[in-house]
């Protein structure tokens, strides 16, 4: 890639931070909800079918678009009115709303109207000197006002540039404009230097891909901090119809790009081919016209496109090739493709060859952990294969061990040691297991002490072990704290070990704010496993440590003195002001289902009757394989490892069903119930009166919208209307911890991480089985309902059942009153820890909602004022409170 002198990063958010680094893979921004480019956007935003046009950004994001493109050019649209409400229904959208937008169109009051309502920081799409200076200089300064960052076209009064000459004159010149003239930060300038089609056929478009080419590098090294932009499938217009070229076109356009500097760009992963995957004939002729190396390049290009055919792969012959080549290259096959069958007559094979055992280590198979490493850096290799990997490195070693013992070599020399937790009272450990497998995979020693680790042993074994890096994770709102603590502890013994942080509830705002200030050596937030090595090794190489750790406590600091000096313009009520304008329901005509039971009541199952109700979706997430299923399994860029798995999973869930692995029990109850004081709901029992407390939205909501709290879909006390609510605990996960230990004994880690997988999903499907009970039996107040497995994964259903911990309701202290309600550690064994953490982790718990008008919804940040009001009710101080609700304080 083009080397950039830039130590500013873009830095783009929805309500998730998007930050562009030298170090971040391409960013891959999302075409289909575009009225000139998908009909069937077009069609639903002309027919106002708003709710399905959503569908199409949720599926964009759910297929791994880190940003959105939306637009709205269209003769027969109001583009004003449709991109305000698209971006404004967005916006109430978390699973959208949380990466940035892309506001595209040629009409400057379209992308206005856009700027004004835009969630977050987003991209204008985009301005350029057409119209001369003076407005191009007016809408950069307006962007620059909005908080946006923008996308310059290379194009001037003249026209478009088309050719090398032209691309760089008019960013440069547009580039000194924007930052000397209009003081633009150079980090938010994005220029698109016009990807035009090849292979036309006319003598003047011969250069369109490579001029691009040389163009992005030019900008990249001599326009500081910019970056480069651009819709890729223009480049293949020429061979519309024939899918298999324009694929490999695509492809290696991309790759040339990216190797020259591209930043991001407008791609359909659909049209992609894996790069290493493109058939070297095909490839070839694709690269001659890219890079201009023939004169008869089109032509021959043309030529092969008419007679291409695609050939079907002998997997017997590819065997027998593979097993004819050297044991080096045998043994790098075995773990690139996560094959185990003939490891250890390959590893005894190369230990017959070396002086010392320890050598096939150090070397065989090092070389080979190194292409799978190179192989997952680059995005050739995904996580599934990487962990299969780690399983035949871990056979090899485990065969070679007797032998290194007895010849006294001691240990390999490896890349660090690492210790990994789950922090005091944390039971979740998918996501670090993940990541300690593709640390192991680099070399990287690891002690893993699972998880609700004390942080006194985390310190006596950081020390004791001597080890180079601490490996934190939590998932829920308390481990925040924990990981605080353990910073101030460390920085009280004066131990200097760098601390890695990861996990759901982490955020590289929340390390730099809270966590690195109370430590005076390294912390840094890893927000995936694929950045986990790269991380680790910045941190311990010592060519490149102290300049990492340099650079890193500079842009925290930066971070934190913007969060900290953040305006804070008035965009919250009161929290009485927010209870005058609640969610208001006519309580005078609404007549609450009566339950066909009241109380409590457990629920076995056999696991069998949950799959039909498994969400997979989430299940290839946690593998960091990104698509919606089933359409992921045959996704152009992870379908075929999404497959793999999901054959692996089925073979896995055939078993647990037949052996009875794990064993499905819940227990749940429905009680009379009404809302009281505007924000808590009063619970009758046989034992009593119980509160459940919500918390009430504070932002500023456009004219209508209302201040939403859980309450305000439960009868008030005072209308004389008796109302009903239920809460519920199901759990799957006793056995699955049994399991995946069997499976580390066999130094199988991928099956291991599978079992805990299926045991989550599982325990999801069981609270979706049972809530369906609910309304259509138990309680009864949905009975004719009639929905499929789709419906129920996009909630169609009426009423909800909100969890604590999540959006609707943030306070994990509301757990302990429905484990009281339910007496559920006694009737089915699910406990919570201290920090209100499900144990076994494959559990769920929650409320049920009858009411038709009850939505799921978000928080968002609270007041102080609603925090001392909440802290009151709760009975406890100020302080536990801040520690619960932390990542909902507006201040």
């Amino acid at each position: 890639m083009a080397e950039v002198d830039c130590k500013k990063y873009l830095k783009l958010s929805g309500l998730e931070p998007l930050i562009v680094t030298p170090e971040s893979n391409f960013i891959n921004v999302g075409e289909r909800t575009n009225v000139t480019g998908s009909r069937k956007f077009l069609r639903l935003i002309k027919e106002e079918k708003y709710d399905e046009a959503l569908d199409i950004a949720r599926a964009q994001v759910e297929g791994g678009a880190q940003i959105i493109d939306v637009n709205m050019d269209e003769g027969m649209l109001d583009g004003v009115y449709a991109m305000t409400k698209f971006l404004n229904l967005i916006a109430a959208e978390p699973d959208i709303a949380r990466v940035p937008v892309m506001i595209d169109s040629s009409k400057w009051e379209i992308i206005e109207a856009g700027l004004k309502v835009i969630q977050g920081k987003g991209v204008v799409n985009s301005i350029s000197l057409k119209e001369g200076e003076e407005t191009f200089i007016h809408h950069a300064k307006l962007i620059k006002r909005y908080g946006a960052a923008v996308i310059v076209m290379a194009f001037d009064e003249k026209g478009q540039a088309d050719t090398y000459e032209r691309r760089i004159e008019i960013c440069k010149r547009s580039y000194d404009i924007l930052v000397e003239k209009v003081g633009f930060p150079a980090e938010d300038i994005i220029f698109d230097p016009n990807i035009f089609p090849v292979a036309t056929g006319m003598e003047e478009h011969r250069r369109n891909a490579l001029d691009f080419f040389l163009a992005t590098k030019w900008i990249r090294e001599n326009l500081s901090c910019a970056h480069v932009s651009g819709g890729v499938s223009n480049v293949s217009f020429s061979f519309r119809g024939n899918d298999k070229v324009r694929e490999a076109m695509h492809s290696a356009f991309l790759y040339h790009a990216i190797q020259h500097g591209m930043t991001m760009g407008i791609v359909n992963p659909e049209m992609l081919e894996i790069y290493d995957e493109i058939d070297p004939v095909l490839l070839e002729h694709v690269e001659d016209v890219l890079l201009d190396r023939r004169d008869d390049a089109t032509e021959r290009l043309l030529d092969l496109a008419e007679s291409y055919k695609s050939e079907t792969k002998s997997t017997e012959k590819a065997i027998a090739e593979w097993r004819n080549s050297s044991v080096q290259e045998r043994l790098t096959y075995s773990l690139v493709k996560g094959i185990d069958e003939f490891i250890e007559i390959d590893v005894e094979e190369a230990r017959q060859q070396v002086d010392k055992p320890i050598e096939v280590i150090e070397n065989h198979l090092m070389n080979g952990m190194n292409v799978v490493g190179d192989l997952f850096g680059s995005g050739k290799m995904f996580l599934p294969q990487v962990v299969k990997s780690a399983r035949v490195m871990k056979k090899a070693v485990a065969y070679l061990l007797p032998y290194i013992e007895a010849s006294k070599d001691g240990k390999s020399s490896s890349a660090g040691k690492v210790l990994m937790a789950t922090v005091k009272g944390d039971v979740h450990d998918i996501g670090k297991n993940i990541v300690s497998v593709v640390l192991a995979c680099n070399n990287f020693e690891i002690i893993d002490l699972g998880v609700m680790v004390p942080p006194e042993k985390i310190i006596e074994t950081a020390v004791k072990e001597n080890v180079d890096v601490i490996g934190l994770s939590g998932l829920i709102t308390p481990s925040l704290d924990e990981m605080v603590y353990l910073a101030k502890e460390l920085e009280k013994l004066n131990i200097k070990i760098p601390i890695m942080i990861g996990g759901a509830t982490t955020s590289r705002a929340h390390t730099a704010v809270k966590i690195a200030p109370e430590y005076q050596s390294t912390v840094v937030h890893v927000n995936d496993a694929s950045r986990a090595v790269t991380v680790a090794s910045n941190l311990l190489q010592p060519e490149m440590k102290s300049k990492y750790a340099s650079d890193l406590k500079d842009e925290y600091a930066k971070l934190r003195e913007g969060y900290l000096n953040r305006s804070r313009e008035k965009n919250y009520l009161s929290i009485e002001e927010a209870r005058k304008n609640k969610f208001k329901i006519d309580w005078g005509t609404y007549q609450p289902s009566m339950p066909h039971f009241i109380g409590s009541k457990t629920v076995y199952v056999e696991l069998s009757d949950l799959v039909p109700y498994i969400d997979w979706t989430p299940f290839f997430q946690s593998w960091e394989l990104y698509g919606k299923y089933p359409a992921i399994l045959t996704d152009e860029v992870v379908g075929e490892q999404a497959t793999n798995l999901f054959e692996d999973a089925q073979k896995m869930l055939a078993t647990i069903i037949d052996e009875k692995w794990f064993v499905a029990k819940g227990i749940l109850g429905i009680f009379p119930a009404n809302s009281v004081n505007d924000d808590d709901i009063e619970v009758v029992t046989s034992g009593g009166v119980d509160k459940f407390l919500s918390l009430r939205q504070q932002s500023q909501k456009t004219v209508g919208a209302p201040n939403i709290a859980l309450a305000d879909f439960i009868a008030p006390k005072d209308s004389n209307i008796q109302d009903y609510i239920g809460c519920f605990c199901v759990t799957t996960g006793f056995g699955v911890d049994e399991k995946a230990k069997e499976f580390e004994k066999q130094l199988d880690d991928y099956n291991s991480i599978l079992v805990k997988a299926l045991g989550d999903r599982l325990a999801e499907a069981f609270a979706e089985y049972l809530h369906e009970k609910v309304r259509k039996e138990i309680w009864g107040y949905a009975s004719d309902e009639n929905l499929s497995n789709e419906d129920l994964i996009k909630e169609s259903y009426k009423g909800i059942r909100p969890a604590p911990g999540y959006p609707a309701c943030p306070d994990h202290l509301e757990k302990p009153t429905i484990w009281k309600l339910l007496n559920i550690e006694q009737e089915i064994g699910v406990k919570l820890t201290e920090s209100m953490a499900m144990w076994p982790a494959a559990s769920v718990s929650g409320y049920y909602f009858a009411n038709p008008q009850s939505k799921y919804f978000g928080l968002g940040k609270i007041q102080k004022d609603q925090l001392a009001d909440y802290a009151q009710r709760r009975n406890i101080s100020i302080e536990q409170a801040e520690k619960w609700l932390a990542p909902n304080l507006a201040d």
